[in-house]
């Protein structure tokens, strides 16, 4: 055998691999072999292996074990043991197997004989050694307790946590026991975290007791001290006050009784927080609260607190005490004095517990109301007065504690003398809750009026309150601008004089346009089976849906992932169910109503917990009615059982305000069907939440929201409205941008509030022109406009009124269009006239015009001539000009800011018989000379025949200057050029030199000044018309008298 394997080594000479690739994969690889006798490919291991190797091992004290060690190779083969490096001595405790393993009889944890550590065994023959994998041996062990469970008090339905630590190898579990047995985790309130930490939920008494930890690993169990469980029992009223009438000077009890543990402290106070009347009250017995002699401040609604002793754990139950009270008068009406076709307001109001009836009386028989008497609320207008409302009138307020009664007379004053009424009544809508309303001034009488009131009221319903408005007679229009979206107005206009008022005007009808929803519907939800939700809500009224609606947006998502789902529902739908949802999951969901204006804003997320997917059947959902408000602190819940075969043991009823932590839950016996919840705040939105209880377990859940009302005074008035924002200030920010500033009002809130600007150009009533706002930065404005700016502030559905009136002018900017109207005339041979129009900017003001002008040479070359004129001309000479060139012109306008652009370039060809060719838009309608003779229209003829007269003229008027006074006479031009404000010194164009010393120039100057006054007279003939009747008449001169001309030329 020897002398084989000696061989095989001998003829194992060359061993190749070939590799065969294809597209850069290898596919196949090949061993090749050349030997001289045997064909045969040998990899060349090492001869000395490991079969078997040491592995980590975890062993009790005083326990045996064996760590295995069996090595493969050429023989003979030594095996040796190493411990944390260190060769093992074999001895009675350590043996080394015959198989090489290493056997511990009895394993020691403490001292220098430990045997803890990292072993590996040596295997070695005559080739070498190698070295098996390292090995740890751990000794269990179990220190005492680091941390021990402390005793706790808690509230019953809160969370109790208990926490220990301990040191263990290999790492212990841990587990609870509750007085020395094994807590049960078979509730989902009670969890033990990994590392040993104790939460129980939802605390019940039964709960109560001494816990301790439990170590334990595979060799050892230690057990922590013990800590007690104290369960406080909430407190709970098992008796409380309940609602109450009681009549004036009366006595009244309010009960209240509460148990718990500690026994509660009750204590007594007003949810209005006003101070209980200590005079008239007291304690009756342990809790009790007796009042006497009631009166009308004893009304209101009464907190009975049970508090447990050194805590901030209480219950409360809430009760509303009502005094009864006759009526009596807050406002009394008053005599009036109004003219024929007049209107008269009599103001009642009364008080009383309950409210008071108000009824009208004249001359002692009750008002027959129709459509010129009506009466809103309690008060009585009567519009077009006649005479035969010339009565006494009587105002009774009545309940049933009694009546009282106050009267007024209204004295009715004849007038023949009063103006018509207002003419052409036209009303135009701006916005949602404002519309313009103008008119004419009455035909008769226009001049003696001294007054407007605008009355308005809704087209739409019955007994219908109007309003009035009172406004100066120095105008014609008004702005509306607290009405409702989305309704149609009726309105008509008085005028009136200091003895009377006309009759009443036409009336107009004109509706508001539509308006996002105020307010999202208010969301039930029930669940009929773990994996849906039922979604349903109550449609809008028409004061918060201001206009149709057109679609909802129903929104929801699981409360772990943020992603949410959208199902857009058509107008006629109140309800959705939702499905495919997972078990036992908390959805939040909100909704969102729009009209066709837009979206309004979503809801708050709502909560609903999905039910458990169990094999129990557990009570479906109570039937919850709508909610109801009873008043501004108090919602009264009604429900009904679900049909079912399930037996309800009671019900479990939750609420909190949104945005809030839930209140303790309320436990309900099985027989109720209503519960008041008390002491709420008011214009606050709450959750509710009810289930059915049963012994399977708790039942499906339904959820509803309601928002609370406002509180009302003690006259039956809505609360006042906030007060409207003051230091207002402007400040322009730029040519087309406004930054407004004001200071909030002094006043107590809260809630957030907002703001609304309102931005009117000055003098313009146009509905268009007017903007609201509710940014401070007001942008998209006219530049150097004036503008009226106002502030109005909203809280919670009230609106102020609008702030006092601030100006402010915006800056203003360079000019944006460039002159409009370009005109170039060939007036005489090397002279031109430019003429324009200001740009059609509003409120710009021009410094100067800069007119640039070139041939075409000159132009292609990059070089431009250039004029400047005043602001206030609109015209300028271009002289020099070289015959048979063609001249370009543009003209722009400058203000204090900047340059504006540039005109389009209009072209000019001097000499005879040429052209000249406008490219602005308004080029065809220029008139053209050719040929000397000149195309016009038949109405031109009257500024031609006006531009020959003075023509005419001004040739006589040159003639005689040339011959009187000859070459001496150019003194005199030099001063009579002086004085034309064309050709100013500042204006002098620095191109072209102009020659003071060429009489003829000054007679046509002069002639251009005659024409410039005479401008504003022939204001509606063509300008352009009476320049070509003056190149008439200079070119008759040209023909037929050359000397004239040649003196002209050469004085």
């Amino acid at each position: 055998m020897a002398i084989f394997k000696r061989n095989l080594y001998q003829h194992c000479l060359l061993c190749f691999v070939l590799f065969i690739q294809l597209s850069g994969e290898v596919i196949c690889f090949l061993p090749v072999i050349f030997s001289v006798s045997v064909v045969l490919c040998v990899f060349c291991f090492s001869e000395l292996s490991f079969i078997t190797e040491p592995s980590d091992v975890v062993v009790i004290t005083r326990d045996p074990v064996v760590l295995d060690c069996v090595a493969h190779g050429q023989p003979p083969i030594t095996i040796r043991w190493l411990r944390n490096g260190v060769r093992v001595t074999e001895s009675g405790r350590l043996q080394i197997l015959s198989n090489g393993s290493l056997y511990i009889p009895e394993v020691r944890r403490d001292g220098e004989e430990s045997d803890k550590g990292f072993y590996q065994c040596l295997s070695q023959n005559r080739y070498g050694a190698i070295l098996s994998q390292r090995s740890r041996l751990t000794i269990t062990n179990v220190s005492p307790f680091v941390v021990h469970p402390v005793l706790l008090e808690v509230t019953e339905g809160s969370v109790a946590r208990f926490t220990c630590q301990v040191t263990s190898n290999p790492p212990a579990s841990v587990t609870w026991e509750l007085d020395q047995s094994t807590l049960q985790l078979e509730t989902d309130r009670i969890t033990v975290l990994p590392n040993g930490v104790l939460q129980i939920h939802n605390v019940q008494l039964e709960d109560a007791g001494k816990f301790r930890c439990v170590a334990t690993n595979i060799g050892n169990c230690v057990k922590s001290s013990e800590a007690t469980l104290t369960p406080r029992q909430r407190p709970r009223i098992i008796a409380g006050p309940q609602n109450m009438t009681v009549s004036l000077h009366h006595t009244v009890v309010l009960e209240c009784i509460a148990t718990g543990n500690p026994r509660p402290v009750i204590s007594w106070s007003r949810a209005d927080s006003k101070p209980i009347d200590v005079y008239n009250a007291r304690v009756l017995g342990s809790g009790n609260l007796l009042i006497s002699n009631l009166k009308p401040r004893h009304s209101g609604v009464y907190l009975c607190r049970a508090t447990t002793p050194g805590t901030r754990n209480y219950t409360i139950a809430a009760a509303n005490l009502t005094v009864l009270e006759p009526p009596s008068m807050v406002e009394r009406p008053e005599s009036q004095t109004r003219p024929r076709a007049g209107t008269a307001r009599f103001m009642c109001q009364a008080q009383g517990v309950p409210p008071p009836r108000i009824t009208w009386l004249k001359n002692g028989e009750e008002v027959h109301l129709n459509g010129r008497i009506k009466m809103y609320n309690s008060k009585l207008v009567i519009t077009q007065i006649t005479p035969e409302d010339d009565a006494i009138y009587q105002c009774v307020a009545e309940n049933e504690q009694g009546s009282v009664l106050s009267l007024a007379r209204l004295i009715v004053v004849m007038s023949e003398d009063r103006p018509s009424a207002p003419r052409n009544i036209h009303a135009e809508t701006i916005s949602s809750s404002a519309i313009l309303l103008a008119w004419d001034r009455p035909v008769y009488n226009a001049d003696k009026v001294i007054a407007y009131s605008v009355h308005y009221m809704k087209a739409e319903g019955l007994n219908n309150e109007e309003y009035q408005a009172v406004i100066g007679n120095d105008t014609t229009s008004y702005i509306i601008d607290d009405l409702e979206p989305a309704w149609n107005y009726s309105f008509y206009i008085v005028a009136y004089m200091p003895m009377g008022a006309s009759r009443m005007s036409d009336q107009v009808c004109q509706h508001t346009l539509e308006d996002v929803p105020l307010r999202t519907p208010e969301l039930s939800l029930t669940s009929h089976s773990p994996t849906d939700i039922q979604v349903s809500w109550q449609p809008l009224s028409t004061k918060l849906s201001r206009g149709n609606i057109w679609a909802y947006r129903l929104s929801y998502r699981t409360a772990a992932d943020a992603t949410v789902l959208s199902v857009e529902l058509a107008q006629n739908n109140t309800q959705y169910l939702l499905g495919d949802l997972q078990p036992d999951t908390i959805y939040l969901l909100r909704i969102a109503a729009a009209t066709r204006v837009g979206w309004c804003e979503p809801s708050s997320w709502t909560s609903h917990r999905t039910p458990k997917a169990s094999i129990n059947k557990v009570p479906p959902a109570p039937l919850l009615q709508q909610l109801e408000p009873l008043n501004c602190t108090s919602i009264l819940v009604r429900w009904q059982p679900s049909p079912g075969s399930v037996v309800v043991q009671g019900y479990r009823l939750c609420y909190h305000e949104e945005g809030q932590p839930e209140q303790p839950s309320i436990q309900l016996p099985p027989e109720d069907t209503e519960y008041t919840i008390s002491g709420l705040d008011p214009r606050r939105k709450y959750h509710v939440k009810l289930l059915a209880l049963s012994l399977v377990g708790d039942g499906y859940q339904a959820d509803q929201t309601l928002s609370t009302p406002g509180c009302v005074s003690v006259r039956d008035h809505p609360v006042a409205s906030p007060p409207a924002p003051d230091h207002v200030t402007a400040v322009a920010n730029s040519s087309s941008a406004v930054y407004l500033r004001w200071s909030r009002p002094a006043f107590a809130s809260r809630k957030a509030v907002s703001y609304t600007a309102r931005c009117t150009p000055v003098g313009l009533m146009n509905a268009s022109a007017i903007r609201y706002i509710q940014t401070v930065l007001i942008q998209s404005l006219d530049s150097n406009t004036r503008y009226e700016l106002v502030v109005r502030l909203h809280v919670d559905q009230l609106a102020s009124p609008w702030s006092t009136v601030v100006f402010q002018r915006t800056l203003p900017a360079a000019p944006s269009h460039p002159p409009e109207g370009v005109r170039v005339s060939l007036i005489e041979d090397g002279t031109a006239l430019v003429s324009w129009r200001e740009p059609e900017e509003n409120n710009l003001a021009v410094t100067h015009y800069t007119i640039l002008y070139a041939s075409q040479r000159a132009w292609l070359a990059g070089y431009w001539q250039t004029l400047q004129r005043e602001g206030s001309n609109t015209m300028a000479l271009l002289e020099r000009l070289e015959p048979g060139n063609i001249y370009l012109v543009k003209i722009s306008a400058s203000n204090q800011v900047g340059d504006g652009p540039f005109s389009t370039t209009v072209e000019l060809a001097p000499g005879p018989g040429s052209r000249h060719r406008g490219k602005s838009p308004s080029a065809s309608s220029r008139h053209l000379f050719s040929d000397g003779l000149y195309h016009t229209e038949q109405n031109s003829m009257t500024g031609i025949i006006v531009g020959v007269c003075i023509a005419l003229s001004c040739i006589v008027m040159c003639t005689i200057i040339l011959i009187s006074k000859g070459r001496s006479s150019l003194a005199q031009a030099e001063n009579i050029e002086a004085l034309m404000p064309m050709m100013a010194p500042h204006f002098i164009d620095a191109k072209v030199r102009h020659d003071s010393t060429d009489t003829g120039r000054v007679c046509m100057r002069l002639y251009l000044c005659h024409i410039l006054c005479l401008r504003k007279v022939f204001r509606p003939l063509d300008f352009f018309h009476i320049l070509l009747g003056y190149s008439l008449i200079l070119k008759c001169v040209k023909l037929f008298f050359p000397p004239l001309i040649n003196l002209h030329n050469n004085p």
